[in-house]
């Protein structure tokens, strides 16, 4: 049974500075604004942050008395009542970081954000706007003139571009670490809880620690994963000073979220990509790996599909797979100095030991565990070798480092020209990559966190019982990875993932009994709306790293794009080559100081001064680091040990001293996820609740023609889909091109936290909750002449509907009882509560309405509910425990029926 355990929900998510002359207060709020902290930053220093954080919790009450005395404090005068002495400077929804160059610090706000994902209720955001303020007073400031093109070239990076945090789900991890670490048993918990309070230098960390017998619930939280968080330098400064609420790491990468209808039932799929921040940069500038193991393009994709009926870690069903790319770990570049399209690749340096392929391959056992698995894309027969050199040294490595493994835990490589089977008109490339991702999945398995159903039991497929991973009792862990690599790990590499995700696909589905067989077909609902997530998510990464958008998709591979696609190919291929050429240093001058990669100094060389980075990303070209591993014993000898579940999972004291465990009480607002979700202290409208916004398998991909079997997993026509009504070709495939550049710029509304002058007296701003989607809808366009037979197709007449149409006139008896009910309420409006009479004489023109509902008393003021009875009120609380993973035992009725429903149909 899992302990009782629950992720840590930051309790600053709403921020407002204020600024005086000599400081800065920025004040932080949860959600429901009933908790708050404050820090304190000094403006007098002009080149140190100095950042004093009380670490107590406020209440509201307190906040507004703190901010009132300092508004007293700071006037000009004593008893001045014109100008205030504290301004309110900005709004924010978290820190992204604190910043130097060759002047004072500056602060980076998250002013606007965007909800894209929902996972078991923790909200996943994508940074829409930021605001970078700089922190010393004018007086004291002590100007550069090289501060302002340090600062262009670090606002290059667009933050509010493909940029995502979380309040409680720590996005630098997986899943099934972030579940595994929930399930970690009791007694554990208890101990890290007391060795956390033995050890803990915050006299308030304890703060609300519950010892009323064992009614607490345990609150977790993980230190993220620094490869995969990109802001860590940007916190560094203040990581041992403040309280860790402040701290909100964000990602960069890619998040996407469908919902896919089963007969109505709601099933969330949602891809995660990871970009890694290590050895990061642009295409042709960044290849290959550097002296600590870490590649190019790095990037992890995770797809993890949920039961959205129920909201709960410990009583929802959730599954997900992960594979990762990545450049070839190897020591090469290309030169781009001779303005070819495809420059020669080079080997920089001679690796006969296979160091840094060693190093690769050790961290990712650390992370994914065995097997690990390449699947190298790469062109093998060439006229004049190019790809083909990766490819002869990439062998040699694995050949090296596999004669040292155990037999059972070698590294599995398989080499696939993909390019040379794409050109041939006999054989299918997605036939034979779907062979290799069965074999794959096979060998990795997948993560879900309940244990085979009871009609998998009875019925079982053969597929089924020869998968891989590791079998537990509370489910099925993913143990290895797929690595894919092409030379860019771009368009063929994208392909690929997506082949082997809609395998995983298939038995994640079969997992959760949503289908009778681990298959999926092409042209269902399902694999069509998984397939456009996989081309945005490809777009983005391929902007991201080589500066265009995909150039071969899926639907090239299976040749079936139309003739049109071909001049689109090539405009990609030319935005590709423009931005190679002359943007890319500047993208990457950009990505190195945002990084910490490099640090401006006072009497060095500037960064635009430098002839290459090769030596900020290679740290053994300026000093000697310690003392090499063994040729033959490579690997780390703890991570060979546990393989092959990964170490990083391991229940350890390395991994326990990873995490902070609080206990908690059960309603505590730090652990309830539910009140963080459905937010009762707010008026809410259903029509913007972000279920109903996000991309819809029902609405977006199932033909609207009437009789058409609703389940997503019925093959469809290839022009029958739910965007056929779109109208002609050409506003059809415009409506696909708005929907692609929504990945990088979704469009308004979203949350935006607006600067105001005036002061608010709880200390934040209320967000504008506003309609919220990953990705555009794409828009219904059609022509003139279609309109109306569109209209027919896909709304109902009103007549029909409502039984009544709102476009004619309202008849003079229709209009006089609407009179009546608008005076009747004004009039209601009029009477004071405390003095309500009964009135014997009505005013004129009102009559006298007797209710007829079930409430006693029924007007504007107040309602007396039903009475319910006890059988009701018994069912609502076994649903609500349900809720909370607490589940009624079944009784003999229920297990006599549930044996005749399997007896009937199944045996």
């Amino acid at each position: 049974m899992p302990s009782a355990a629950a992720p840590i929900i930051s309790s600053v998510q709403k921020l407002v500075l204020y600024e005086t002359r000599a400081r800065y207060f920025l004040v932080g709020s949860n959600n429901a604004e009933t908790k708050y902290r404050v820090l304190k930053i000094d403006r007098t220093e002009p080149k140190d942050l100095v950042i004093i954080d009380d670490r107590h919790v406020y209440t509201q009450q307190e906040v507004r008395e703190l901010l009132g005395r300092l508004d007293l404090g700071n006037r000009t005068k004593m008893g001045q009542k014109g100008s205030s002495g504290l301004f309110r400077a900005v709004s924010a929804f978290g820190v992204v970081g604190f910043v130097r160059f060759l002047e004072g610090y500056y602060i980076v706000l998250i002013t606007k954000r965007r909800k894209m994902a929902d996972i078991g209720g923790h909200a996943i955001y994508k940074v829409e706007d930021t605001n970078m303020i700089y922190i010393p007073n004018d007086s004291v400031r002590v100007t550069h003139p090289d501060e302002a093109r340090y600062l262009r070239i670090f606002q290059n990076v667009d933050l509010s571009s493909n940029f995502y945090f979380s309040y409680s789900y720590d996005l630098s991890h997986s899943l099934q670490y972030n579940l595994t670490v929930l399930r970690m048993p009791l007694e554990m918990l208890k101990s890290e809880t007391t060795q956390n309070r033995q050890e803990s230098f915050d006299i308030f960390e304890d703060e609300g620690l519950i010892t009323q017998g064992g009614s607490g619930v345990f609150g977790i939280c993980s230190e993220p994963y620094m490869k995969y968080v990109w802001n860590g330098e940007l916190l560094d400064i203040i990581k041992n000073t403040v309280h860790r609420d402040w701290l909100l790491y964000i990602i960069h990468g890619f998040c996407g979220q469908s919902k896919l209808l089963i007969y109505g039932r709601p099933v969330y799929v949602t891809l995660i990509a990871r970009r890694s921040s290590k050895f990061a940069g642009t295409r042709f500038l960044k290849r290959g790996a550097n002296c600590e193991g870490d590649v190019a393009n790095e990037v992890e994709t995770e797809q993890i599909l949920c039961d959205a009926s129920v909201m709960s870690f410990t009583a929802g069903s959730y599954s997900s797979y992960v594979q990762v790319r990545g450049s070839v770990p190897l020591y090469w570049s290309q030169d781009i100095s001779t303005m070819m399209p495809k420059p020669p690749i080079t080997l920089d340096q001679a690796d006969p030991f296979a160091h840094v392929a060693a190093l690769h391959f050790d961290q990712m056992f650390q992370r994914f565990g065995s097997p690990i698995i390449i699947l190298n894309l790469v062109k093998e027969r060439e006229k004049r070798k190019h790809e083909r050199i990766l490819s002869e040294e990439l062998v040699a490595a694995v050949t090296y480092l596999n004669q040292f493994l155990p037999p059972e835990h070698t590294i599995v490589y398989i080499p696939w020209d993909m390019a040379k089977y794409t050109k041939s008109k006999l054989c299918n490339v997605l036939d034979r990559l779907n062979v290799i991702a069965e074999s794959v999945v096979k060998k990795t398995g997948f993560f879900v966190n309940r244990p085979d159903s009871y009609c998998s039991i009875l019925r079982p497929d053969e597929k089924w019982n020869e998968l891989g991973g590791c079998v537990i009792p509370t489910g099925r862990l993913q143990t290895g990875i797929l690595r894919t690599n092409c030379v860019d790990c771009l368009d063929r590499t994208n392909t690929a993932q997506f082949m082997v995700g809609k395998c995983a696909l298939a038995y994640q589905l079969y997992s959760l009994g949503l289908i009778d067989k681990p298959n999926l077909q092409f042209d269902t609902d399902a694999v069509r709306l998984f397939e456009e997530l996989y081309e945005d998510h490809g777009d983005t990464l391929s902007l991201q790293y080589g500066g265009s958008q995909l150039v071969h998709r899926v639907k090239t591979y299976r040749k079936i794009a139309p003739w049109t696609q071909h001049s689109k190919d090539i405009m990609q291929t030319l935005s590709r080559y423009y931005s190679n050429a002359f943007s890319d240093a500047d993208r990457q001058d950009s990505i190195n100081l945002f990084l910490g990669v490099f640090h401006p100094t006072e009497g060095k060389p500037h960064l635009w001064e430098l002839p290459t980075d090769f030596y900020l990303h290679h740290k053994n070209t300026m000093r000697l680091l310690p003392t090499r591993r063994s040729y033959t014993y490579w690997w780390t000898p703890e991570v060979i040990k546990h393989l092959p579940l990964p170490y990083d999972e391991v229940i350890c004291a390395v991994n326990l001293k990873k995490l902070i465990v609080k206990k908690f009480h059960k309603y505590e607002e730090e652990i309830d996820i539910h009140n963080e979700f459905f937010r009762p202290y707010e008026l809410s409208s259903f029509d913007d609740t972000f279920c109903l916004a996000m991309t819809s398998s029902a609405r977006d991909f199932m033909p609207k023609t009437v009789g058409i079997d609703p389940s997503p997993f019925t093959v469809r026509k290839p022009d029958e889909t739910g965007k056929s009504v779109l109208g002609n070709k050409s506003n059809r495939e415009e409506a696909v091109l708005q929907r692609k550049t929504a990945a990088s710029a979704p469009p308004p509304p979203s949350e935006e936290a607006v600067s105001s002058s005036s002061e608010d007296d709880s200390g934040t701003d209320r967000e504008e909750e506003g309609s919220v989607s990953q990705r555009s809808t794409p828009v219904k366009m059609t022509d003139a002449g279609d309109s109306a037979k569109v209209t027919e197709n896909v709304v109902q007449p009103m007549k029909e509907l409502y039984g009544i149409n709102l476009s004619d006139g309202l008849s003079e008896e229709d209009f006089s009882i609407y009179s009546r009910f608008v005076q009747l309420g004004q009039s209601q409006h009029k009477q004071d509560k405390n003095s309500q009479q009964p009135c014997s004489r009505c005013s004129d023109g009102v009559i006298k309405l007797t209710p007829i509902s079930a409430f006693s008393q029924d007007n504007i003021y107040e309602v007396q509910p039903p009475k319910v009875d006890r059988k009701s009120t018994e069912i609502f609380q076994a649903h609500i425990q349900a809720s909370q993973g607490i589940m009624q035992p079944l009784g003999k009725e229920d297990s006599s029926m549930y044996r005749e429903y399997i007896r009937n149909r199944y045996l």
